[in-house]
């Protein structure tokens, strides 16, 4: 295989995805920094290496082969990766195609967020521009970020059914403010259910991070063949 026009061994990219399987960041970071020294093209590494490790996790514990501790090692194993890559990416000004702008948060009242976390690390392995509200967000800085940021799909996490409610206000203010339907906004959480979604006027729901990248990815359809 070539990268860059350099000869490369398929086996550094299996390395890279494996690594991501096994959650070993020092693994993920160290073969970064070795396929970049070796001409590997920051993309070529995510696309080929790493976003397939990614995926096959997020698979695995869909079908409860693999479990949140797993889950959350890759995760951390993904991020040792990017942390590599993604500053070479803009040093020579070849970041991304995005394939969407997805703005997330725990809802209000609520500081669960490991959930949401792995959400954003598939959807940022998936190509989409994550951005991170963090935990205890209200329905008015959901609102501002959407703004602010242009989002695509606003993603509200809730763990307790006594913060739900949370993600129907977030609904509400979407509504009088005139985002919707041009902002679509999911929801998920452990209590969450599809009736809940329907319920509230949701664009849709997840179960588990697997989910939530084909529910955005079925909602951004125009986005993704831009970006192939």
């Amino acid at each position: 295989m070539t990268a860059r026009g350099v000869c490369v061994p398929e086996e550094l990219f299996q390395s890279m995805r494996q690594s991501i399987i096994d959650g070993a960041p020092d693994t993920a970071r160290s073969l970064a920094e070795t396929g970049l020294q070796r001409g590997i093209a920051p993309l070529a590494a995510i696309h080929q290496g790493y976003v397939p490790g990614m995926n096959h996790v997020g698979e695995q514990f869909a079908q409860r082969r693999m479990f949140l501790p797993d889950m959350v090692a890759s995760a951390e194993a993904m991020k040792a990766a990017m942390s590599v890559l993604d500053p070479e990416l803009k040093k020579l000004g070849t970041d991304r195609p995005s394939a969407g702008t997805i703005v997330m948060g725990t809802a209000k009242g609520d500081i669960h967020e490991i959930g949401k976390t792995l959400v954003g690390t598939l959807l940022g392995a998936n190509g989409f521009t994550v951005h991170d509200l963090g935990v205890d967000v209200s329905a008015e800085k959901f609102a501002a970020a959407a703004h602010e940021l242009g989002a695509d799909v606003v993603g509200v996490s809730a763990l307790l059914t006594t913060t739900m409610k949370g993600q129907k206000g977030v609904i509400e203010l979407f509504d009088r403010e005139g985002l919707r339907p041009q902002v679509k906004v999911i929801i998920g959480g452990a209590p969450v259910t599809r009736q809940w979604s329907e319920e509230i006027r949701a664009d849709g729901f997840a179960k588990d991070a697997v989910s939530a990248v084909s529910l955005v990815q079925r909602l951004l359809p125009g986005k993704l063949a831009e970006v192939r």
